[in-house]
């Protein structure tokens, strides 16, 4: 038995040639930028250092509340305002009001628990709140008396099949609502990717 060889078989499976001190200084110069990049971002990530904040809560309406002195939005929903109407069966009634009883039953006198690290427009602390083993964001859109904004599409989408809340009726969206009413300019969706956005921008912002 006898097997071919190709001329150029030696030339195939030659080894490769040794990279030139060019391209070895390249390699040597991108690992050190990255590495400098990444102690930098180290340095950085105390910018945005999530708070925690806990205690009694004094309930302002559907999506805020109070903890000592600390004012909080609750981040990802938006709950219609205190004063705001919807209909239902034909008559107005003070879905702005019941939002905000909601958030009461919810929290049923226990102590809460916010944490966050972003300010919205007014100072006040973008956060998620847990009463006990209750997440008061997550509850209150799939109780229908918040909508989802920028976060929990799933839970809305199932408090309006079920027509819970707001959705048994028409309303306007609250960010539109205090548009009209207040001449509010409409604020932007603070769900996740929102943070994650907001977190890049204050690490980077005095590169």
């Amino acid at each position: 038995m006898s097997f071919y060889r190709s001329p150029n078989s030696r030339r195939r499976y030659a080894a490769p040639r040794p990279r030139s001190l060019w391209h070895r200084l390249a390699d040597y110069g991108l690992a050190a930028i990255i590495l400098g990049l990444l102690i930098l971002l180290a340095a950085r990530l105390d910018r945005v250092e999530t708070r925690s904040t806990q205690g009694a809560a004094i309930i302002n309406d559907g999506d805020s509340i109070t903890l000592g002195t600390e004012r909080i939005r609750m981040r990802g929903i938006d709950a219609p305002e205190y004063t705001q109407t919807c209909r239902r069966n034909g008559a107005d009634y003070p879905c702005g009001t019941l939002a905000r009883q909601s958030l009461v039953r919810l929290i049923a006198g226990r102590p809460v628990t916010c944490s966050g690290w972003q300010k919205d427009r007014y100072g006040r602390l973008l956060g998620d709140c847990k009463a006990g083993d209750t997440n008061l964001n997550r509850a209150q859109v799939e109780a229908g008396w918040a909508v989802a904004y920028g976060d929990f599409e799933r839970e809305e989408a199932a408090a309006r099949a079920a027509k819970a809340g707001i959705w048994a009726g028409t309303f306007d969206m609250p960010k539109d609502w205090r548009a009209s009413h207040h001449g509010q300019v409409v604020e932007r969706k603070h769900g996740t990717l929102a943070s994650i956005g907001d977190a890049v921008r204050e690490i980077f912002r005095f590169w």
